[in-house]
């Protein structure tokens, strides 16, 4: 055979490949990846959220417990227990800055009837400003176990409510 017969081509080289469009592997690690990313998210939520509420539930336990402590300090321990439990569970910007009624309102939230704003829950917007008689031993067992009751039902983020102020008649 004489090379002159023969018609052969010179060598192709075939083209290189694009990194766009990825290969389909390439976007389901990618969609694979964000999904991992949203559920550890939600579950470090999850956790947080409990673990709030369980270490909650042991400081209400301790400060019922705790004999040297007056009602008045009691009054005032109850309050910043379920002050940080609140900051913990819910946005900072809806719970941080409640004072009086709007915390009062914002404490019913997860409960049915309204036993913070219209029941022995009143005591915790009111009492560490009062010059009058602490709360007696009653009373401070019934708010105890007001915040236990709230303390099992939060185990959701609760949503401050706006307040709907009275026009004045």
């Amino acid at each position: 055979m004489q090379t002159t017969q023969l018609d052969l081509r010179g060598i192709h080289v075939p083209e290189t490949i694009s990194w766009w469009p990825p290969a389909p592997g390439w976007w389901l690690l990618g969609v694979g990846i964000l999904a991992l990313i949203v559920f550890l998210y939600w579950i470090y939520q999850g956790l947080t959220r409990k673990t709030a509420v369980k270490t909650a539930k042991t400081l209400l336990v301790a400060i019922k417990n705790n004999r040297e402590l007056d009602n008045k300090q009691k009054l005032g321990e109850l309050s910043m227990l379920l002050r940080r439990v609140s900051i913990s569970i819910s946005p900072r910007s809806d719970v941080a800055s409640l004072t009086g009624s709007a915390w009062l309102c914002f404490l019913d939230g997860p409960l049915k009837a309204s036993p913070f704003s219209k029941g022995i829950g009143v005591h915790l917007a009111d009492a560490p400003y009062r010059q009058q008689m602490p709360l007696s031993d009653a009373e401070i067992t019934q708010l105890i176990k007001l915040c236990e009751d709230w303390l099992k039902h939060c185990t959701q983020p609760v949503r401050s409510q706006p307040t709907k102020l009275k026009k004045p008649s």
